[in-house]
This record gives C-alpha cells, sequence and structure tokens, in this order.
C-alpha cells in the first residue's frame, strides 16, 4: 500500500492530530530565534513517524529510523550523549529489527501488524536486559561527563524498554514511549533554556506524547479487534 493510501487510511481524527502535531512543530520552529531546520525536520519525520506506528504500520517503523539517526546528530551537538549513544547504538537496531519484526506479521496480510502480549519469558528478559543496559550506560555517560546525568540515564532505560515493546509488538510500547517523551521534554526544556533554538524539540515530544498516548488507545482497540476475527 503506498504512502498517499496509508495516509488516507487515518480516521479524522488521526488525521486532525497529526496535522495540529506538524502546525504545533512549525509554529515554534518560526518563533524561534535560531532557525535550526536539523531540528525541524526531525521533528516533523518523528510526528508523521508515530501517527503510522500508532496504527500498526509498518512505515512508521521506518520513519523511527529516520529519526532516531536525525536524533542522535542533534543530541551530538548538545553533548547529550545519552541520547546520541541510545538512539544510534540502540534504538535505530531494534528500529530496524522491528521494521523486519513488523513486515514478517502482518495481521492477516494487511497493512496493520499483529499485536502481540509479551509472555512471561520475554518479559522477565526485558527487566534483566533494562537493568543490565542501563547500569552500563550509566558508567559510561559518567565517563564522559554527560549533561544530565540523571534523566539521561532514565531516558536510557525507558527507551529501551519502548523499543523492546515495539520489536515484539506489545501494546505497551506506547506507555514506555510516553514516559520517555516526558523525560525528553525536561530534557531538552534545561537545553532550551541555554540555547532557544531547540524549542521545537520541546513541542516535538509534547506531539509525540499526544500520539503515544493516542498509540497505546488504538493498539488496545486493534488488538479486541484481532482477538474477535481469529
Amino acid at each position: 500500500m503506498s504512502l498517499i493510501k496509508l495516509f488516507r487510511s487515518l480516521t479524522k481524527f488521526e488525521k486532525i492530530l497529526w496535522f495540529l502535531s506538524v502546525l504545533s512543530v512549525v509554529f515554534s520552529f518560526m518563533l524561534s530565534t535560531s532557525k535550526d531546520f536539523l531540528t525541524l525536520i526531525a521533528s516533523l519525520i518523528g510526528v508523521t513517524a508515530l501517527i503510522f506506528v500508532a496504527k500498526g504500520y509498518v512505515i512508521g517503523q521506518v520513519l523511527t529510523v529516520v529519526f532516531s539517526i536525525f536524533y542522535g546528530i542533534i543530541s551530538f551537538y548538545f553533548h547529550y550523549y545519552g541520547e546520541m549513544i541510545t538512539y544510534l547504538g540502540m534504538t535505530t537496531p531494534i528500529a530496524i529489527a522491528a521494521v523486519i519484526s513488523w513486515v514478517r506479521h502482518p495481521f492477516k496480510e494487511s497493512a496493520e501488524v499483529e499485536v502481540q502480549r509479551l509472555n512471561k519469558k520475554k518479559t522477565i528478559i526485558m527487566l534483566v536486559l533494562a537493568v543490565l543496559v542501563t547500569a552500563a550506560f550509566h558508567f559510561i555517560l559518567k565517563l564522559l561527563g554527560n549533561a544530565n546525568l540523571f534523566f539521561s540515564t532514565v531516558s536510557i532505560t525507558t527507551s529501551f524498554l519502548a523499543s523492546y515493546l515495539t520489536l515484539f509488538r506489545s501494546p505497551l510500547y506506547a506507555l514506555a514511549y510516553a514516559a520517555n517523551d516526558i523525560v525528553l521534554i525536561i530534557l531538552w526544556i534545561m537545553a532550551t533554556i541555554e540555547n532557544p533554538s531547540y524549542l521545537p524539540m520541546i513541542i516535538c515530544f509534547t506531539a509525540f506524547l499526544a500520539n503515544d498516548l493516542y498509540g497505546f488507545i488504538n493498539w488496545q482497540r486493534m488488538e479486541k479487534r484481532q482477538n474477535k476475527t481469529l
């Protein structure tokens, strides 16, 4: 299915949510005293990715890969090495794996991915890996002198949980991303205080938060609908 057809398949509410997300990002960019076009592009890609991820469309994961690369570069410029390492070294590879996983698990040959609940084994593995990843990255970031170490470490934990849950097509991915959005909003507020050009990133992740909360609601609907047709 083409991107145009996928966009047309969005409900009226989803189109409004996407439009308002894009509008808020562009508006914040226009208000910024320093026009950082890389930040603007990353934000627009991000909000577009999320509306398709909320629908369970593979294209959303493809755009997530692109956004992760852009976001990693932006984080490097502001010395948020935790965000850079997390997105380029963890989120991007897992997002690529998620693309493969979603392509292999469509729901009855539709554009929608098949929803899956984590079993006990995968849940235990996720929690163990989350602890190990958090501990390892905290140590690395401390050595690098990363800005805002505490929030950067929390961001790594929530990013890993969100990526893991997305890979295994769990509706809980959206709640993990929502938690990560809140952490990132705090991080970029701190960055914006020093450099107003990063204001669009605050608006971006606020829009992300709205989209992720909607994603959780819609994936619950998807799961119920898919279970009825099995």
